[in-house]
């Protein structure tokens, strides 16, 4: 089951936020609102909101549908950040020009989904006791006739 939450119109770059999204794609619940909570990006505390209404949405949902939804098995499925419309504003420039900047917005999209039953799991690798050993590529040697003749060509 996938429980989502989107926030439009955020005055910041797209590009800003992706920074931070990518801190926590991935990542269970928990370590994904330690990571915002300690993130030092002004953007960090309004992804936290939109994580904590996407879990607030799970809440809902299990509730209203009864639905088995436990919060320690959620995780980050996808989080992005797309362009949102565009404020162009003008900068006074010397001798009487006037330079056109562009204000960015971002609508931001976070999907949270469940990571129990095994379905949507990611398969980690097992550790194994034993370390494999390192392949040695075998080095061309040199023949032994090559280093004569140019002993005899010294001569």
């Amino acid at each position: 089951m996938e429980f989502r939450a989107e926030m439009r119109y955020l005055r910041v770059s797209p590009q800003k936020a992706r920074l931070v999204l990518d801190l926590i794609k991935g990542r269970k619940v928990e370590d994904a609102r330690n990571t915002l909570l300690y993130t030092k990006k002004r953007v960090a505390s309004h992804i936290g909101k939109l994580l904590q209404s996407a879990l607030d949405n799970a809440n809902f949902l299990s509730a209203e549908k009864n639905l088995d939804v436990d919060i320690d098995n959620l995780y980050v499925k996808s989080a992005i950040a797309n362009d949102g419309p565009r404020m162009k504003r003008i900068r006074p420039a010397p001798q009487g020009r006037a330079y056109r900047y562009q204000r960015r917005i971002a609508h931001i999209q976070l999907v949270l989904a469940d990571r129990g039953n095994g379905a949507g799991q990611v398969a980690e690798a097992a550790p194994t006791g034993a370390v494999p050993a390192k392949r040695r590529v075998p080095v061309a040697k040199k023949s032994a006739g090559a280093g004569k003749k140019k002993k005899a060509a010294a001569k």
